[in-house]
């Protein structure tokens, strides 16, 4: 079930870098399956896992995540 209160831009970003899933996971050092699952709402990524992923698509993680209460920290260029 996913977090309302978490907005991602994940995939949007990732697919913007032009990379699959399972480019994004290896570069990330996770499987498939968990860029998938966050990427889905299914599971909030822990801290480690959020750097791990913001340092894979060179970006921070503030422009990744964010509380939805609050909206994204800064728009898209």
């Amino acid at each position: 079930m996913s977090d309302p209160r978490l907005g991602s831009r994940l995939k949007e970003v990732r697919t913007a870098a032009g990379l699959t899933q399972v480019e994004l996971a290896a570069l990330a050092g996770v499987s498939r399956k968990t860029v998938n699952t966050v990427e889905n709402g299914v599971f909030v990524p822990s801290t480690i896992l959020a750097l791990s992923l913001a340092r894979a698509l060179n970006t921070t993680v503030e422009d990744l995540f964010w509380l939805v209460d609050s909206g994204p920290s800064r728009p898209l260029a």
